[in-house]
Formats: structure tokens, sequence, C-alpha cells
């Protein structure tokens, strides 16, 4: 990979799930259009946090990237490599370099296996090591995220939700990532312990240079570890930006809308702050609306919103936009 070169690139992605009826002759009747043209890049070591309510996309770009749903139309470039059309086979020597964690970690641990077994399985799938290395760095990354050398033994019933947890993001490390998904990662947890977590993936970035994609639908969250925050809406980005560009001075009215909804531990605060009120409820990705998909709940909505769909405008400074309140001549 070039010097100063992204490590992800991903351009107009697209994912559609097709809606099938008919039993004996099935017909394709539509399309859900769960990612729907979608584009950002991520340099190495940095944090893209992706928000926004839940069915929004989020995951399934997630997955889409680490090719584990086929996109239906866009380029993915990884380090590189353009992997769009990667077969199984293509993606074997990839997979190490791309890794996830998941948002529920009992589900995504086998129940029947050891924490030594779980951690040191990418180990052996991937062929690293001989099995006194294995065990050697199944002990070293334990003790990286925060566990004991003897909770190797145990199984994953024993432990709880953040332990589990750590035990996740311990096997996301074994074979040594250059990017690392989070899926949800901490909205299963206490919020005590969900602190925890996110200061160990921010300190585990730091120190192995891991870029990472941050998936949740909490800002607050989001906040503490992004360097660019990417917000999702029906499919698409809406707005991208700074991490402090977005949360000081948020153009689209979703964005301005979600970040209202954060609580702020201050009743004289909180009742005088403003209101971005949106109503209604997310419409369909099977039958989307036209022009700015936003509109049919936008409080500033015009004339032009129901009809022309607004483009992700680069406004400089790595800020862009899709809002014609924000991209028209002024």
């Amino acid at each position: 990979m070039p010097p100063n070169a992204p490590l992800l690139q991903v351009e107009d992605l697209q994912v559609h799930f097709p809606v099938m009826a008919g039993v004996v002759v099935p017909r394709e009747t539509g399309r859900v259009r769960a990612v729907d043209g979608v584009s950002f890049t991520l340099a190495p070591g940095e944090t893209l946090g992706l928000v926004g309510e839940s069915g929004c996309g989020k995951s399934t770009t997630g997955l889409a990237v680490l090719r584990m749903q086929d996109p239906t139309g866009g380029r993915i470039v990884f380090e590189g490599v353009d992997i769009t059309a990667h077969n199984r086979t293509q993606m074997r020597p990839i997979r190490r370099r791309m890794q996830m964690v998941y948002q529920d970690p009992f589900g995504s641990l086998n129940p029947r296996m050891t924490v030594a077994g779980i951690v040191g399985e990418p180990l052996a799938v991937h062929a690293i090591g001989e099995r006194s290395d294995r065990r050697e760095k199944v002990r070293q990354l334990l003790t990286t995220v925060g566990l004991t050398e003897e909770m190797a033994s145990r199984y994953p019933h024993e432990f709880s939700g953040g332990q589990r947890q750590r035990i996740a993001i311990a096997r996301a490390l074994a074979v040594e990532p250059a990017l690392l998904i989070c899926d949800e990662p901490v909205s299963a947890l206490d919020v005590s312990i969900q602190a925890q977590v996110v200061n160990l993936l921010q300190d585990l970035r730091d120190r192995m240079g891991i870029g990472m994609i941050f998936i949740a639908h909490d800002l607050s969250v989001v906040r503490h570890i992004s360097h660019r925050i990417a917000v999702m809406y029906l499919g698409q980005i809406v707005e991208i930006a700074r991490r402090e560009e977005l949360y000081t001075k948020p153009l689209h009215p979703y964005t301005q809308a979600l970040l209202a909804a954060i609580p702020i531990p201050s009743p004289a605060i909180e009742a005088t702050r403003p209101r971005h009120i949106v109503s209604g409820e997310v419409p369909s990705a099977l039958t989307p609306p036209s022009g700015c998909r936003f509109h049919t709940r936008c409080p500033v909505a015009m004339a032009v919103c129901a009809t022309t769909p607004p483009l992700l405008t680069d406004l400089g400074g790595g800020r862009a936009v899709s809002c014609h309140l924000q991209t028209a001549p002024r």
C-alpha cells in the first residue's frame, strides 16, 4: 500500500435485498435498499463513527465492507486492493487483516469452547505459529484486554457481559488486523462497563495503529472514540464531519435532531436548549421517499426536497453534507 494511501475506500456502495413472491415460479416484486450509495474513506489508525437509527443500514455496511455480505453495486478497496468481486478463496488471505467485534458477545462466542480455544482459534485457522506459540499468544492477548491467564480455561457463561466482550476483542486482535469493525460493541452492556470497553478499544487503536469503524446509535458513546463521524439515514450518509465540528455545528436537520435527543444532566440547560422535533416513522427501505429521503420528517423541508435527491457535497476540510439548505448557492 503506497504511503499516505487510505486503508479503506468505499465508493457508492449498494446492498439491495430482493423481495420474492410466488412458490412455483418465484419472481422479484421489489428490492429493500438497505444500503444505497454509501461512500467514505478510512485512514490507518483512524476511527470513523457510523451512527443512525436502527434499520438505517449501519450493520449491513459493515458486513459488506468485510465481504460477509455481497454488495449489489459500488466498490470496496482495502489496502489498495479492490475486493468488491473477490470470492471466498480470494478473500481468505485478506480475512486476517480485517476483523469484527459483534454486538452480543454471548451470541458470538462458542459456549462449548474455553476462552483459550476461542481466542486461539483464528491463529489455528490461519496457521499462525506452532501450538506452543499460540498458547503464549493467547496469554498475551488476555493480558492485553485486561483479563488474567487463569481465565483461559473457563467457558463464556462464567463471565460477565463486559468480560465476554473483552474476550471477543482479544479474538479479533489475535491475527493482528489492520481494520476492526465494531458493530454496537457496548450497547448490551451497563453504562459503567461501556466506558471501560470504549477506553480499551481506544487504547488498543492508539497502540496498534488499527483503523476502526465504530457502529452505534448512541452519539454520546461515539464522541469519545471517533475522529470523524458519518450519520446515516435510510441507507445513505447524510453528513460526515470531524467529531467536534459535528457536535458543535451540525448542518443536516437529521443530525441536529439526533444530537438534540441526547439528554443533558442539568434540568436548567435541558429546559432552555432548542428542540428539533422529528415527526412520523422511518419510511420503508422497500419504498423510500422520492427526493431527499428525510423530507417526509424534516421540519424545514422545501418543495425541492420532495423531488430532487440532494448530493453528498464536499464542503471542504473533510466535511460533507447531503441537504439542499446547505448546498444551495448563497
